[in-house]
């Protein structure tokens, strides 16, 4: 039998990723009683650090999208308390924000389709007010004049999510997890085609009789894996940028989501009186690039939204891959390979489904079932089709 790495006793659990969602379910695994151990070469760097850390299940919901916006809703419902827990945990505030969310339109059409995803989200029992421009107005000032109305969604928050990283980072060394900054290379099976844990990019072996996969854009890429295992998951594309503004005059109070003849654009504030403004959704592959195209468009949407913007500082721009799925649903459970989870395909709300799907991780590995929400989004469903 191989030798574990660095000779110490090999842990129970090997989580392959380290963004927001390996690093939550590396935690609550750990506090669930297992040795844990995350490998990543950068862990906190990828996707969850070029994020607007919006928790919006309302505004986020999609037409023909019912089961997963039922997720969404259960997620946001976790938060306060999973916030509350990190907090307590690592001395490190995430910057949990109730401020709510306004979503407006710039012209008469782009009014009409917000009217039609409002009907949509009454139907589904959701919370939001349709409000006349004055209305808007009258809730953020600093909106553009030509702004013909909008939607209030008390209940969209939103948190940190570079604080929310931090504080995950400060948790894991309490809570006995260890983190490799390494790279894995394949998996490993044992003689009954079991995991068995996993190589890394030294050539040494890191043993564990479960392997839980969350890598994100690359889920479907490990190799060792047999065909047909991993899920469908590619990577999507998205420009954000940060702007620096007065704490003590924050040119918005809450996070504003628009269209913009027909294209979405949001700005989300922080409490240091920052601007996250975003973001594209690009079929590009691989690309990590940032284009100066997009930076160039999203600039300009977001001023037509919010004008002040030109008195900011631009400090950041960045571009990150979401792990994107055939049906916009994550991938949270076992795969056919007994001892593989995988927590991958969570495309545009990673930050937000990451307390669920990490409750969904440290039950399956400590010999229990995900929560109730995530039952019908399984690693091993028929792609596309939530069951």
């Amino acid at each position: 039998m191989t030798e574990p790495v660095g000779g110490e006793q090999a842990p129970d659990l090997v989580v392959v990723g380290g963004g927001v969602i390996g690093l939550a379910a590396a935690w609550l695994s750990a506090r669930a009683g297992l040795a844990v151990t995350v490998v990543d070469p950068c862990p906190g760097l990828g996707a969850s650090w070029v994020a607007a850390g919006m928790l919006a299940p309302v505004s986020e919901a999609t037409f023909g999208e019912d089961r997963l916006t039922a997720l969404l809703v259960a997620a946001a419902a976790r938060w306060a308390g999973f916030a509350a827990e990190l907090e307590a945990a690592s001395g490190c505030s995430v910057g949990y924000r109730r401020t709510g969310t306004l979503v407006v339109a710039v012209d008469q059409g782009d009014r009409a389709v917000l009217d039609q995803l409002l009907a949509y989200q009454h139907a589904l029992g959701l919370e939001a007010t349709r409000l006349t421009a004055s209305a808007c107005r009258t809730l953020e000032p600093a909106l553009a004049p030509g702004v013909c109305g909008g939607v209030d969604v008390p209940g969209d928050h939103q948190v940190d999510n570079r604080r929310l990283l931090a504080a995950l980072d400060a948790a894991l060394p309490a809570a006995g997890v260890t983190v490799l900054r390494r790279r894995v290379e394949r998996l490993v099976l044992d003689r009954s085609g079991s995991a068995a844990g996993v190589v890394l990019d030294d050539g040494a072996q890191l043993s564990a009789p479960q392997v839980v996969l969350a890598v994100g854009c690359e889920a479907a890429r490990l190799e060792g894996v047999p065909e047909g295992v991993l899920p469908s998951v590619r990577p999507v594309k998205g420009h954000i940028l940060r702007l620096a503004g007065d704490p003590d005059h924050p040119l918005v109070q809450r996070t504003v989501r628009g269209l913009v003849r027909g294209r979405p654009c949001y700005l989300v504030p922080r409490a240091d009186g920052s601007l996250v403004v975003g973001a594209t959704a690009e079929e590009r592959g691989f690309d990590r690039r940032v284009q100066a195209g997009a930076v160039h468009a999203l600039l300009d949407d977001a001023r037509t939204l919010v004008p002040g913007i030109d008195d900011l500082e631009l400090v950041e721009c960045s571009a990150g891959l979401r792990p994107g799925s055939p049906d916009n649903g994550p991938f949270v459970g076992w795969t056919a390979v007994p001892g593989l989870a995988v927590a991958a395909g969570h495309h545009r709300n990673g930050i937000l489904l990451a307390p669920l799907t990490a409750d969904a991780v440290a039950s399956l590995v400590t010999g229990g079932a995900p929560p109730d929400a995530l039952a019908g989004f399984g690693a091993a469903r028929p792609v596309g089709v939530p069951t």
